[in-house]
């Protein structure tokens, strides 16, 4: 049985290619005691549809790469069926997206590729598979780890009150979260950046942050303090 597997969402994918840290993820593939996993849903959004885009073409042919490495597999791998995981996504589905309410709607929260992460992180932990979601999306990491500051994040950035359905909250426990940012700060922890300058860590937090990373500058701050 794998020991443990390390669940991709697009954006964490996306950031790493933007900030040119293919190789950097290649490495820790290497030191990792498991399997770097992607859905087919996370693979449709970052490869499939992007290699017929000129625009994102080169970053869908990095990623593919990666598939044809094996350095990310699919749930298969597993003997996960892309069916099993099928039903758990569109339950996470509605019920994400039935938990917040405002003019008299429901707010949309989760897409369907982070939707696909957590149904297959689901199906892991029933398996006894242990298993950590690579998410840098804020809105789904806030209603995995503290859904009571989602209300009040959503308003502010609606600019509009909601209502909430508590009773969703506990469909969201129990799942494991690390961002991109929290990935490469291992990556440089265990030596695998080659680059030897003082101030390469905050080059690495920041080049992710602006390619997409939702990280704070107080965030990275704190990442710099705990290596000194």
């Amino acid at each position: 049985m794998t020991e443990k597997v390390l669940i991709f969402d697009s954006g964490a994918l996306i950031s790493f290619s933007m900030a040119s840290l293919i190789q950097e993820l290649r490495e820790l593939k290497k030191i990792f005691r498991g399997k770097f996993i992607i859905t087919e849903d996370v693979k449709r959004e970052i490869v499939d549809k992007p290699l017929n885009i000129k625009r994102f073409e080169l970053e869908a042919m990095r990623i593919q790469e990666l598939l044809d490495e094996k350095i990310l597999e699919l749930p298969i791998s597993l003997k996960v069926s892309d069916y099993e995981i099928r039903e758990k996504t569109q339950e996470f589905l509605d019920i994400a997206n039935n938990t917040l309410y405002g003019k008299d709607k429901s707010i949309h929260l989760i897409d369907l590729g982070e939707a696909s992460c957590l149904a297959l992180s689901k199906i892991l932990n029933e398996k006894g598979i242990d298993n950590i979601v690579a998410i840098d999306e804020r809105t789904t990491r806030i209603l995995g780890e503290k859904p009571e500051n989602l209300r009040k994040l959503m308003e502010k950035k609606l600019h509009f009150s909601l209502t909430e359905k508590k009773e969703n909250f506990k469909f969201f426990k129990g799942f494991r979260f690390i961002r991109s940012t929290e990935l490469i700060y291992v990556a440089y922890k265990k030596g695998i950046i080659k680059i030897k300058n003082k101030n390469i860590l905050d080059a690495l937090l920041y080049a992710l942050k602006f390619n997409g990373a939702a990280i704070s500058d107080d965030e990275i701050s704190e990442m710099k303090r705990l290596v000194l």
